[in-house]
């Protein structure tokens, strides 16, 4: 099964799973300065970088898994995450988390105004009791980076939740947007697509996770992997 977001104005097609309170998480990958270098993502390095992407290029990060296929690094890195352990998860897949920030619900009104279309609509007549939004920036060491985005919609009871998702599933319904990288993390020409995505539920709810790459290369089973465990990440 499948739905239909909206990303930039554009409908995207996704695979779906799980109901009810939404968490998207976005990884776009976002190559970036320094000297060149082998890239955990399968590229290589050049350019200036932010400064959200600073100390990327040490040489640091260390690799837990050495030898391990993908699939596996990808399985072990959503069982870390699970346990609330960020900085092993990321380890697994050869990563290394560089900057982080958090916007939570402050009033009311803030999940009608992160909407668009008929999602806000439902917002307005059903209230949201959370809105968690997070932006986080992971690199390689070697001047790759990428951007993770994760934003969670709480209600009041599952059946609201599951109203909530039948309204958003709908194609042209429109969706809850996640933080402007630009704007929280400095990184500029990341656009998202929806083309890489994973969910999950979510006690009263689901996870949602997309990935996307901003510049260079990033495989396609990377962009997968990163969506996939920062969507078991908590939230703080």
């Amino acid at each position: 099964m499948g739905r239909w977001i909206t990303k930039d104005g554009k409908r995207i097609y996704i695979r779906d799973k799980g109901t009810g309170v939404i968490v998207a998480a976005v990884a776009a990958a976002a190559i970036a300065g320094g000297a060149g270098g082998a890239s955990a993502f399968g590229g290589a390095t050049g350019g200036a970088a932010p400064e959200a992407l600073a100390g990327n290029t040490a040489g640091d990060v260390v690799d837990s898994l050495p030898g391990r296929s993908l699939t596996t690094r990808r399985a072990e890195a959503r069982e870390s995450a699970k346990r609330g352990k960020p900085q092993e998860a990321w380890s697994r897949l050869k990563v290394k988390e560089l900057k982080r920030a958090v916007r939570r619900l402050e009033r009311e009104g803030d999940c009608v105004a992160a909407a668009s279309g008929k999602v806000r609509d439902f917002l307005a007549g059903t209230p949201c009791t959370a809105l968690d939004r997070m932006l986080l920036a992971v690199g390689d060491g070697h001047g790759n980076a990428a951007v993770i985005s994760v934003v969670r919609v709480g209600f009041r009871s599952t059946n609201q939740a599951k109203a909530f998702e039948r309204v958003e599933a709908v194609q042209g319904s429109g969706d809850v947007r996640p933080l402007e990288i630009a704007a929280v993390l400095g990184i500029t020409g990341v656009r998202m697509t929806g083309l890489h995505y994973e969910s999950r539920p979510d006690g009263h709810g689901m996870v949602v996770a997309e990935a996307d790459t901003a510049t260079g290369h990033v495989d396609r089973a990377t962009l997968d992997a990163l969506a996939d465990v920062a969507a078991f990440l908590p939230i703080r």
